[in-house]
């Protein structure tokens, strides 16, 4: 059986849900991650990931300036971090000059990786569509990164940034 409810409580049952790491350079070059959880396959052939990207945050000046980002899958490990880049400005703020946290560069677009993430992926624009309060960026992957070790997923598990794995 189904009651009928308003948007922002029905959202409330979608926990577990993703985290990841969006990354893009800005007009000077510094690397600005955001933590997002829309994110999504958007086609296999060719590979293609959609992110969605809130109106007002930074992120969206700087990958409309790289034409390009870096989705990174994150591992349980690295919930600080995830915490940390989803709460501070790239427009006041170098995230990795203040929050260590492992990358290396990306090989096939000017962006980074984050080292300690499950999975990375490299995508360079391809459109971008406003759906309401937020931007939805859909990147062609032209590079995809596993990591060598075994990592847990990083979830956010309820609502207050609660996050840790799931399984």
């Amino acid at each position: 059986m189904q009651k009928r409810v308003d948007f922002s409580q029905a959202m409330q049952s979608r926990y577990p849900e993703q985290t990841v790491i969006a990354i893009a350079k800005d007009k000077n070059g510094k690397a600005n991650p955001v933590t997002i959880a829309w994110t999504m396959p958007a086609s296999g052939s060719p590979g293609m990931m959609a992110i969605a990207v809130a109106s007002k945050h930074y992120s969206i000046e700087c990958i409309r300036h790289s034409k390009c980002f870096t989705i990174a899958f994150s591992s349980s490990d690295m919930a600080d971090a995830a915490l940390f880049f989803g709460s501070k400005s790239g427009r006041d703020t170098d995230k990795f000059a203040e929050f260590a946290c492992a990358t290396s560069p990306a090989v096939e677009i000017d962006s980074v990786l984050l080292t300690e993430a499950v999975a990375n992926f490299e995508c360079t624009v391809e459109s971008e569509t406003i759906a309401g309060d937020h931007i939805i960026f859909i990147g062609k992957v032209v590079a995809a990164h596993t990591n060598t070790e075994p990592k847990k997923r990083l979830y956010t598990t309820t609502a207050g940034h609660k996050m840790g794995a799931f399984s």
